[in-house]
């Protein structure tokens, strides 16, 4: 009886799983194999990532082979989120101080290794020429196609192209990318947010990218995001702004706990409800899920991992978790910023009980499931 039943569950799986489907027809060998593989995996557990993890952490820059993480548990996270703002502008180094030349071997380093590859995006602001947080235009109609000044925007998407091109592994196929634009869109804080672009308009300037970088530019190794903030307790609000089931392969949000550490229960509950709405999103539309950004500032709560996030976390199906950076302090605004403890943080012995936990998985349960064969 045991096996029968285990016979039926394999083939139900099996059933449900094929009726995923990566939005890009064209993909890549190794970006549907990741596609596959995440979609066999949800459900077992859950990919744990940290952005530019191995480019700086709290007391160090550019030191090969270094990682907060790693110094803590003796792994490197699974998933590697990046970032390209900044190069849309012609500059050398993105919008956090990271050399774009430095990134590529970042990501080359990381996926050689069975890692994953998550990039964002704050682009500037192609209607004012200012940063990614100005929202002062109430229309985003001039960057869309037959606005005056779509052309920007293509040049943008040109030199983001370029970027993905080059990015190779040994045998010289293009690096599967997790490619999560235009995010945080359901806010106020972005010009593409909901201050300035309606939601028709977003959904436009959404699939208007993806076309370009997949039509245009023939690029065939993303698997696209749609990444909302915290604006939603329903499916129909997360899905509000959606694009579409051809532009988007994976739904996820941001969230953030901010303020006292009796604020945990709060935000346990508001995870709660963000991943139940979502989920229930993804199984209408056939969606793998995942929370796109979180943190808590410095850590304050020393059980955060285990006891704020991880009950949560295990009663709800996603396929990966990205913690935010650890910029260290910032000189700019004399302000101290990290997401994961580093060696001798308080919350260091709880982020281990975190790691131990047989649903987390990092680097080393990455590169042992081949995700990409």
């Amino acid at each position: 009886m045991k096996t029968l039943l285990t016979i039926i569950s394999i083939n139900l799986m099996l059933i449900i799983n094929a009726q995923y489907k990566l939005s890009d027809p064209e993909a890549t060998k190794e970006t549907v194999n990741l596609y596959k593989n995440l979609v066999k995996t949800q459900g077992n557990g859950y990919f744990v990532g940290h952005q530019d993890d191995l480019a700086y952490g709290v007391y160090w820059k550019y030191q090969e082979g270094k990682s907060d993480v790693k110094d803590v548990v003796k792994d490197y996270p699974a998933v590697y989120g990046w970032e390209l703002g900044n190069l849309e502008l012609g500059k050398d180094k993105n919008l956090d101080g990271v050399p774009f030349d430095k990134m590529k071997q970042y990501i080359q380093e990381g996926y050689e290794r069975g890692g994953i590859i998550t990039i964002s995006w704050h682009t500037n602001n192609p209607i004012t020429g200012k940063n990614a947080w100005d929202s002062s235009n109430q229309s985003i109609k001039e960057i869309l196609p037959e606005g005056s000044k779509n052309k920007i925007l293509e040049d943008y998407l040109d030199k983001v192209a370029a970027f993905l091109i080059d990015l190779k592994g040994k045998n010289g196929e293009p690096i599967p990318i997790l490619w999560r634009p235009f995010h945080e869109h359901t806010g106020t804080w972005f010009w593409w947010g909901v201050n300035s672009a309606s939601d028709e308009e977003y959904k436009e300037l959404f699939r208007f990218s993806v076309d370009y970088l997949r039509r245009t530019k023939n690029i065939h190794n993303l698997i696209i995001v749609y990444n909302t903030s915290v604006e939603y307790a329903t499916p129909e609000e997360f899905l509000k702004r959606y694009p579409g089931d051809d532009y988007a392969d994976i739904f996820s949000f941001d969230a953030y706990q901010r303020g006292r550490i009796e604020g945990g229960e709060k935000f346990s509950q508001q995870l709660d409800t963000l991943l139940s709405a979502m989920n229930l999103a993804t199984k209408k539309h056939q969606k793998i899920s995942a929370i796109g950004e979180i943190g808590y500032n410095k850590i304050p709560d020393k059980d955060w991992f285990t006891k704020v996030l991880k009950p949560v976390f295990d009663n709800h199906h996603f396929s990966y978790v990205l913690f935010w950076r650890n910029a260290g302090f910032k000189p700019d605004n004399n302000e101290v910023e990290y997401y994961l403890p580093f060696k001798g943080h308080p919350a260091e012995k709880d982020f281990i009980k975190f790691y131990k936990n047989k649903k987390t998985w990092f680097e080393n349960d990455a590169r042992n499931m081949k995700l990409y064969h």
